[in-house]
């Protein structure tokens, strides 16, 4: 059997402000936005990785279980890839402005000169971070 696709589905709160804060990110949308639909949808990198925010009490039925409380632990960290130190710092710059805060500022990671990145949470906090590899 050949996996043709995969994307993410995330539990959020308030569809809303999902919305506005990943495209405040410069997220492509994947369709049209509706909250009737409980879901609000975007395209992610060049390969358009597939990210869907659900309602939590939309997906919570047929997750099999809880939804992890965010404030309490994590769950997953998404990686996006940077061509450079100066992307990074931009990213960085790009998530304060869309109302997030870093919980790792930009910065040479696990002492190795080449890795560059830096890390912090959507509204709802599921995590991300921006990573360069100057190899």
């Amino acid at each position: 059997m050949e996996t043709k696709q995969i994307w993410a589905n995330l539990s959020v709160k308030d569809l809303e402000r999902t919305h506005e804060f990943y495209t405040k990110l410069g997220f492509k949308p994947n369709g049209e936005f509706s909250k009737e639909n409980g879901l609000v949808s975007f395209l992610v990198g060049q390969d358009e990785f597939v990210v869907h925010f659900f309602l939590e009490k939309n997906l919570k039925p047929s997750m099999g279980g809880e939804i992890a409380d965010l404030d309490q632990g994590n769950e997953i960290m998404f990686t996006l890839s940077a061509d450079s130190r100066e992307e990074v710092d931009e990213w960085a710059e790009i998530v304060k402005k869309a109302g997030s805060d870093l919980f790792s500022k930009p910065q040479t990671i696990q002492g190795n000169k080449n890795w560059y990145g830096c890390s912090f949470a959507d509204p709802d906090g599921h995590k991300w971070n921006v990573f360069y590899n100057g190899k």
